[in-house]
């Protein structure tokens, strides 16, 4: 059993399909499936149900895909770990969800770059479900996310608390009737979306009068417009802003935290290592 072959596998298990596979790898389709073949006669057993959109993988599939991404992974990490310089240096992909205070941020990472000319930094910014998603499948080295995540798998380099306030279209000074209000929200899975629905929970309300917006600006704009009200860290304004109402929320939901996640492995290049350190120091 080839280590190119766990690759090949594990490439053809995320794709769905031979040719997509293929394309990634920069192989031809005839090699991959080459490949799985042999894999699949060495292992006495099919790893993927045919059909003619792609593939899915077979029970044995699911189990077997399980230690040959541990594997691959380990390799790739092994050789990270050689070739790692005792210098900030090389690629550090970091995911960063929306609702992160922006300024601080930018701040940060400019003092980073100026410091450091030699990583190359990307970032990548969406919900938090995918970003973890993301750091557990090796595609980031890091993120930050809001709420909570696996804690066997991954470690907390640094956190921040967060204070929720609830905003609404600008009408008075009064508290809203929350039981009046429309809300725009996240997709499922989002921290706030979830701490709200708690909040109307336990005051015998129901979240079922929803705008569903992926994206912060969206929703912000939502609420300017007189949309909606929505629920959001206090850190996402800037400033006064004079056609949204903040307001308030009480004690049991009114913080959340956004925490610096790495994987859990044994290797941790000197990019990210200096790159959580200068986190830390900056206090975002």
């Amino acid at each position: 059993m080839e280590l190119t072959d766990l690759k090949v596998f594990v490439t053809v298990a995320e794709e769905g399909n031979i040719s997509g596979a293929a394309q990634r790898m920069d192989y031809v389709q005839s090699n991959v499936t080459a490949r799985i073949r042999k894999l699949e006669s060495e292992l006495g057993v099919p790893l993927f149900h045919r059909h003619p959109k792609g593939v899915s993988l077979t029970d044995k599939g699911v189990v077997f895909r399980e230690y040959a991404a541990s594997i691959v992974q380990m390799s790739d990490e092994a050789v990270r770990a050689v070739q790692d310089t005792p210098y900030p240096s090389g690629p550090l992909c970091i995911g960063v969800v929306d609702t992160l205070n922006c300024g601080s941020l930018m701040r940060a990472l400019s003092s980073f770059q100026s410091r450091h000319p030699e990583v190359s930094l990307t970032l990548l910014t969406g919900p938090s479900g995918d970003l973890l998603d993301m750091v557990l499948s090796h595609k980031l080295d890091g993120a930050f996310v809001t709420g909570d995540y696996p804690p066997a798998k991954l470690l907390c380099e640094h956190a921040t608390r967060d204070e929720l306030r609830l905003l609404t279209p600008l009408t008075g000074d009064e508290y809203p009737d929350l039981a009046a209000l429309k809300w725009a929200v996240s997709p499922k899975g989002c921290p706030f979306r979830a701490i709200l629905e708690q909040w109307l929970q336990s005051i015998g309300l129901a979240l079922d009068n929803i705008i569903e917006i992926s994206s912060l600006e969206t929703l912000l704009s939502c609420v300017r417009a007189g949309l909606a009200s929505t629920l959001l860290p206090a850190s996402v304004l800037n400033g006064d802003d004079g056609t949204i109402g903040v307001y308030p929320v009480p004690e049991p939901f009114r913080y959340t935290k956004t925490s610096l996640v790495r994987r859990n492995d044994r290797f941790t290049s000197k990019a990210f290592t200096v790159f959580a350190e200068m986190v830390k120091a900056s206090g975002m």
